[in-house]
């Protein structure tokens, strides 16, 4: 984990979308701090040094530090942040003071390894259904990304969350049965066979009744025209 990352944040005493507004155009972003019993702070950080920190292989489970001015210096992680859905900027960003020592719950990716027998030798299809697992650990166990082997499954066949190895004192908490992968048949195009003679019947049929309509339409209409002429 990456616990040597330090972010400078500014303290803020005013709130509303007015103070947020002037805090982007500065080029800041509102956020908050809470957690591990203490008040929640109100404060300011360089959103680009938030979005690093979010697209780096340990994500939004990055433990960094956050040196308030004047203020604490304590490990926190990213637990929700608010995009602008035009500029794809933060807007807003929610983090969670950390206690090294205590467990916490989080989520972790999860990768396959291998090509699966049942495609290589059966013509199956490997889907995966589940890209990441909930874990309990601590803070410094925290894994940058967990990976399960595949290679050995056939058509029908699955990894589950059980499945997945986990190191040191890593503990699983989603669901045990939880399906990660699978090797499915492909699916193909179905054909309805015809059956013989089911076409040729109602075309035989449709056909005369067109044209008995027409027939009747004109000889319908030929009596009106006479009317009228009468």
């Amino acid at each position: 984990m990456a616990n040597d990352i330090t972010i400078a944040a500014e303290p803020r005493s005013l709130r509303g979308k007015n103070e947020a507004r002037r805090l982007r155009a500065r080029g800041s972003a509102p956020a908050v701090v809470y957690g591990t019993g203490k008040e929640t702070l109100t404060v300011a950080v360089n959103p680009k040094e938030m979005v690093r920190i979010l697209h780096s292989k340990t994500g939004h489970n990055t433990i960094f530090h956050l040196a308030v001015k004047d203020g604490e210096n304590t490990p926190v992680m990213i637990v929700d942040w608010q995009r602008d859905p035009v500029k794809d900027t933060l807007l807003h960003i929610d983090m969670k003071r950390i206690d090294l020592t205590q467990r916490l719950i989080v989520k972790v990716p999860v990768h396959t390894l291998g090509e699966p027998e049942g495609v290589k030798l059966q013509g199956g299809l490997h889907e995966v259904i589940t890209r990441e697992i909930e874990v309990e650990c601590l803070p410094n166990e925290i894994p940058d990304e967990l990976t399960v082997n595949v290679a050995h499954l056939t058509m029908g066949q699955a990894v589950r969350a059980s499945d997945v190895p986990l190191p040191g004192s890593v503990r699983l908490v989603s669901q045990p049965e939880a399906v990660i992968s699978h090797v499915v048949a492909m699916k193909a195009e179905e054909v309805v066979a015809p059956v013989a003679g089911a076409e040729a019947a109602p075309a035989a049929v449709a056909e005369p009744e067109v044209i008995k309509k027409g027939k009747k339409e004109e000889e319908g209409e030929a009596p009106a025209e006479e009317k009228k002429k009468k």
